[in-house]
């Protein structure tokens, strides 16, 4: 029994698939399947249940699962404090992005982060906020860049910054001539916002207090800021922007961007992470790398 015996079987555990497990982990697939393969003859049962679609664990290869993630974990802690012993910065960070923050922030600090931290690995996945709480409980990552609140018990969280809200108002829509918008004064038939499963999509429903079943003139939602701008610029509708999204907006768009009255809510950005970590050196070194090197959010930084 090996340790990369034992990442293939929770990768494909993880994917549903041996082709899939195989691509994650860089390796073909006849490799892949041949080492899960010989786990099983050497434990002398079946550990995967291949004539599912997807591929799901049996009942030994769920128990056999449960205790190869925490041979991992104990794998990868010996290492880590080891290089912690001896004052590196060392070992794999597999990060989760969502993806109102990715577009904004990683260019900013990921060069820094390389040079300065060249012994660390970073793979980082861009995903909703519900599926990072669910990959750090079940060790499919090990941070997430997050908006700070959203990630519930036993999810350790680590304040970066404060990010505002702005609207992002046509220039065919009433509220266009305002400088500065009331809450209540925004007609909800109107506002546009991001789909289901983004957090900020549920700060904005809380901020304005809305409710999506009643009547819009356009109800269109999408997982992406940049598109959601680009439908109000071609209707009289409006949307809500974090702060980190404005220096990319079109110079002969920037009119369209409205600050939001006093009392407004804005977002943490945090680092989160489980409770149990061990990779503090390396949380370290990405907290202070983010706030050092995150350029034009400097002046929102604590």
């Amino acid at each position: 029994m090996t340790i990369i015996q034992l990442q293939y079987l929770i990768e494909v555990a993880n994917c549903g698939s041996f082709s899939a497990a195989a691509e994650h982990c860089f390796v073909t697939q006849p490799s892949l399947s041949m080492q899960i393969k010989s786990l099983e003859e050497e434990l002398g049962v079946v550990l995967l249940d291949r004539s599912k679609k997807p591929v799901i664990p049996t009942e030994a290869g769920a128990v056999v699962i449960a205790q190869a993630q925490e041979t991992l974990k104990a794998y990868n802690t010996i290492r880590e404090s080891v290089a912690e012993l001896k004052g590196e910065t060392a070992g794999k960070l597999r990060l989760g992005v969502i993806p109102t923050i990715a577009p904004y922030l990683l260019h900013k600090f990921i060069p820094d982060f390389v040079k300065s931290y060249p012994r660390v690995e970073l793979e980082i996945r861009e995903m909703v906020t519900a599926d990072i709480v669910e990959a750090l409980r079940r060790d499919k990552i090990d941070a997430a860049l997050v908006a700070s609140g959203t990630c519930g018990d036993g999810i350790l969280e680590i304040d970066l910054f404060s990010d505002r809200f702005y609207a992002y108002v046509s220039p065919s829509n009433p509220l266009y001539e305002r400088s500065n918008i009331r809450i209540e004064d925004i007609d909800l038939k109107d506002l546009i916002l991001l789909s289901r499963g983004n957090c900020m999509r549920d700060q904005i429903i809380e901020l304005c207090q809305a409710r999506r079943d009643l009547p819009s003139h356009y109800y269109f939602e999408s997982g992406s800021l940049d598109t959601l701008m680009r439908i109000v610029n071609c209707t009289s509708c409006m949307t809500i922007i974090p702060e980190m999204a404005l220096e990319y907006i079109p110079s002969d768009r920037k009119s369209q961007i409205k600050t939001l009255a006093k009392g407004a809510t804005s977002r943490r950005i945090a680092i989160a992470a489980r409770r149990t970590y061990v990779k503090s050196s390396i949380i370290n070194a990405l907290e202070k790398t983010i706030i050092e090197r995150a350029g034009a959010l400097q002046k929102f930084m604590h």
